[in-house]
């Protein structure tokens, strides 16, 4: 056993479940995913295809922003969102194409 070591320096792991507790909500991946599909999209476009309230797809969109995941860019009236680091879309589907795990209950 004194052979094992861990193989990824700690500030790679704490910036790796920083992200995986950012975008642990449904709401999230599906913002990633769609802002995977069209590099970049405004609060109308994603409401329109999330189907959610407008508080809450901006209440995402800014904890998105805050912890670095989604910038803007202005264009004119239109604010479009895109994705910072294209790798968190490798991550989730990753994550999409495990096996599922058994929920305990």
């Amino acid at each position: 056993m004194t052979d094992l070591k861990v193989r990824v320096e700690k500030k790679k792991l704490e910036r790796t479940a920083y992200v995986l507790k950012c975008v642990a909500h449904p709401v999230r991946i599906s913002i990633i995913d769609l802002l995977e599909q069209e590099d970049q999209l405004t609060v109308s476009q994603l409401q329109e295809v999330l189907e959610i309230e407008q508080s809450l797809l901006s209440h995402h969109l800014t904890n998105m922003r805050d912890k670095g995941l989604v910038e803007t860019r202005r264009q004119g009236k239109n604010v479009f969102y895109f994705l910072t680091d294209s790798s968190i879309s490798d991550i989730i589907d990753c994550i999409k194409g495990c096996k599922p795990v058994q929920e305990a209950g």
